[in-house]
């Protein structure tokens, strides 16, 4: 009998001084002014980065060249509170569609000022070390990334 370890989930939170629907928006729809082009897992160089804003829609990255990449699937979306993205993306920062790590932003309005919070989480459901290596990996990664959103939606006009 095999046993399912529980893997920490990566929670990173920033205040973001704009409204809430301004970083929301930020946040999904304006992915390549703050996603850096060069943290991809598709084809390069990357000329846009981008979601799809509706349920069931993709996280996708899109090469100079066309080719299409898809980073993840969108399982909630309601803006401007929250999306929920199944992250499909193995421990070698390759596609693979059958990765569900759960990444989960929420949006608090806080005055003029916005709140908010990505967990990502379920890393066991890659399995243990590899699960391990990307819950490693993202709590390196996502504190820059979501410091660059901040700046981005904070820098453009709501």
């Amino acid at each position: 009998m095999s046993e399912r370890v529980a893997i920490a989930p990566v929670r990173k939170t920033v205040h973001v001084k704009a409204p809430i629907d301004h970083a929301f928006d930020v946040f999904t729809s304006g992915l390549t002014s703050w996603w850096p082009n060069d943290k991809g897992v598709g084809k390069r160089p990357i000329a846009k980065v981008m979601m799809e804003p509706r349920l069931g829609g993709r996280w996708l990255e899109i090469s100079q060249d066309g080719t299409e990449t898809t980073v993840a699937t969108i399982t909630v979306w309601d803006p401007p509170r929250r999306v929920v993205l199944i992250w499909q993306i193995n421990a070698q920062w390759k596609p693979d569609m059958t990765m569900k790590s759960e990444v989960d932003v929420r949006f608090t309005a806080d005055g003029q000022a916005t709140h908010v919070e990505l967990v990502h989480h379920k890393f066991e459901t890659m399995g243990g070390e590899a699960g391990a290596s990307m819950r490693n990996d993202v709590d390196r990664g996502w504190p820059g990334l979501m410091e660059r959103f901040a700046r981005e939606a904070e820098r453009q006009p709501s």
